[in-house]
C-alpha cells in the first residue's frame, strides 16, 4: 500500500516545449540526464506522446509538445513542477479563494492521481498534485542532475510567501538581506526539519529576464563553469551568471534552444582533509 501523501514537497518537473526529442537532446548533454518511456496512461488535452526524462535510474520529470492550443494562447515553452498535496480540488478551489485562478482544472489520470494548473495571486503558474500510488522520488538532499532549488521571483515576497504557505504548508527557513535587490527568503517543510526547497523574492527592474512573476527551477551540477560551457554550447544561452551566491554555491540561470528558462546550481566544493 503506498503511504501518506506528504504535503508541499516537489516531487516532479514537466517540460512543454515545441519539440520533445529535440529538448531531450539538450538536456542529456546539459545535464545529463537520460529518457525512459511514460508506460502510463496518455496525457489529456493532446499533450501526447509524453517521454520521461531520468536522473540515474529514476525518473524525474517529463517532457511533452505544447498543444495547439496552448500555443494559440501565447504559450511558451516552459517548465512545471508538481507540489504533492492530500486534495489537490481542494488546494485549486483554496487558490481561486485567495486571489489565484485555475489554468487547468482538477484532472484525474488512473494510476498517476490528481491534478491541476493554477497560477497564485501574482500571476506565477505552478501545478498542485495528489498522487494516486507512491510518490516518484524521496525527501532528502537532491544528488547530482536532479532538481535542486525552486525559485520564485514575485512582485510581492509578503503575499506570495503567505499565499504558498497557506496552501503547502511552507515555513520561512532564513530572510537574507541582499542590500538593493530586498530579502531572498528560503523555505521549507516545518521548522524543526533542515531541509530548504529553495527561495523567494520580489522582482526589481534591474534584475535581468522577464519581469513576470515566475518559478526558475534549479539542476544540480557538480562544476558550474563546465556546465555553463555545455548549455553554449549546444545551442542554450546564459541569461546571468556564473555567480557565487551566500554559503559558497554558484549559479547559472539559462534558457533552452527552444525559449524555456532552467538553471544550474553547483554546491560548494569543500576543502580536502
Amino acid at each position: 500500500m503506498p503511504g501518506p501523501v506528504s504535503h508541499g514537497r516537489f516531487v516532479w518537473y514537466d517540460l512543454m516545449t515545441h519539440d520533445p526529442d529535440a529538448a531531450a537532446e539538450f538536456y542529456a548533454k546539459v545535464a545529463g540526464w537520460g529518457s525512459m518511456a511514460w508506460d502510463g496512461p496518455e496525457p489529456p488535452d493532446g499533450h501526447g506522446p509524453y517521454m520521461m526524462f531520468t536522473a540515474g535510474e529514476h525518473p524525474i520529470g517529463g517532457r511533452a509538445k505544447l498543444p495547439a492550443e496552448a500555443l494559440e494562447k501565447g504559450a511558451a515553452p516552459h517548465w512545471l513542477a508538481y507540489v504533492t498535496v492530500p486534495d489537490a480540488a481542494a488546494v485549486a478551489k483554496k487558490t481561486q479563494e485567495l486571489g489565484g485562478s485555475i489554468l487547468k482544472e482538477p484532472t484525474t489520470m488512473s494510476g498517476v492521481g490528481t491534478f491541476a494548473v493554477l497560477r497564485d495571486p501574482q500571476g506565477a503558474v505552478f501545478a498542485p498534485s495528489t498522487p494516486e500510488g507512491d510518490e516518484p522520488t524521496a525527501d532528502g538532499p537532491p544528488s547530482e542532475k536532479e532538481f535542486s532549488w525552486n525559485e520564485l521571483a514575485t512582485t510581492d515576497l509578503q503575499a506570495a510567501y503567505e499565499f504558498y504557505s497557506s496552501i503547502f504548508g511552507w515555513k520561512t527557513k532564513e530572510d537574507m538581506d541582499m542590500g538593493g535587490m530586498g530579502i531572498y527568503r528560503t523555505y521549507g517543510p516545518e521548522a524543526e526539519s533542515d531541509i530548504t526547497y529553495g527561495g523567494m523574492f520580489a522582482k526589481t527592474e534591474e534584475m535581468p529576464g522577464s519581469l513576470h512573476p515566475h518559478w526558475l527551477y534549479y539542476i544540480a551540477v557538480e562544476d558550474i563553469e563546465a556546465g555553463v560551457e555545455r548549455v553554449k554550447e549546444h545551442g542554450g544561452e546564459i541569461v546571468h551568471g556564473p555567480q557565487g551566491v551566500p554559503g559558497g554555491d554558484f549559479i547559472a540561470q539559462c534558457r533552452d534552444p527552444q525559449g524555456a528558462y532552467f538553471a544550474l546550481h553547483a554546491s560548494a566544493k569543500k576543502e580536502d582533509g
